[in-house]
């Protein structure tokens, strides 16, 4: 696989924020233990590898893998920690179903050609296709969250519903941060411009800017969207900028 210069960045004491390309993804350390939320495309699994170098542990220490939803560029890596480390794969009932791909929202060919045109569409295209963005394998192995989800870096999980069915955000309490996932961004190759936002229509299948409410009343000043940088603001306020307020 070809490295693709993902960053690393601690903003909270044992959370660390990978930048990737046009994905990113978080580790919770936590000791030896480390809980990783969502894993970028197929092709970023060296990436994502690479981070646990760099945060000084390896694939073997974490103890589970948690999924925001089951669009391929979320859950490229997933599969590997579950059949090398028999790592456990976890998200929500309805997006364990997806990410199992008993049901299937994902872009596909026609949403591309319909949006051809839309400024960034062919370099993004050039960039995400040769990591795999037209896969649609799932991971037979999701599960749905056990009854108490005690995992490295406290993370909690705050069903949003929008971005897909059952899209998942994780609150992380105490560093007073919000791992959104794609229900609310801070930069994508499509979108005009950096900042709180939803990503374009074609990408959900739901009603983002219903679901990104959900997160307005989290204790949580510290932004860490699945595309775009970490934001240092309060989630209220991003949610209001999304939205256009």
């Amino acid at each position: 696989m070809t490295k693709l210069g993902s960053r690393v960045d601690e903003v909270a004491d044992g959370v660390f924020f990978a930048h990737g390309a046009d994905v990113n993804w978080v580790l919770l350390r936590d000791g030896r233990d480390v809980t990783l939320i969502d894993s970028g495309y197929p092709g970023y699994l060296d990436d994502v590898l690479r981070s646990l170098t760099r945060i000084g542990r390896e694939p073997e220490d974490v103890a589970a893998v948690l999924i925001t939803h089951a669009h391929v560029d979320h859950v490229g890596g997933a599969n590997y920690f579950a059949r090398t480390h028999c790592t456990p794969v976890y998200t929500g009932a309805t997006e364990a179903r997806h990410a199992r791909r008993e049901y299937l929202e994902q872009a596909g060919p026609l949403d591309i050609v319909r949006n051809v045109r839309r400024a960034g569409m062919l370099p993004w295209l050039r960039r995400v296709l040769p990591v795999g963005a037209s896969s649609r394998a799932g991971i037979p192995t999701a599960e749905e969250f056990p009854t108490v989800l005690a995992l490295p870096g406290g993370a909690v999980p705050v069903l949003t519903g929008g971005h897909t069915s059952g899209h998942t955000a994780y609150h992380l309490p105490a560093a007073r941060a919000i791992v959104t996932g794609d229900e609310l961004v801070t930069g994508h190759a499509l979108l005009a411009r950096t900042g709180p936002a939803v990503l374009p229509a074609f990408f959900s299948h739901g009603d983002p800017k219903a679901a990104i409410q959900r997160l307005a009343g989290l204790d949580a000043e510290l932004v860490l969207p699945g595309h775009g940088p970490a934001l240092r603001e309060p989630i209220a306020d991003a949610v209001a900028a999304a939205l256009g307020g």
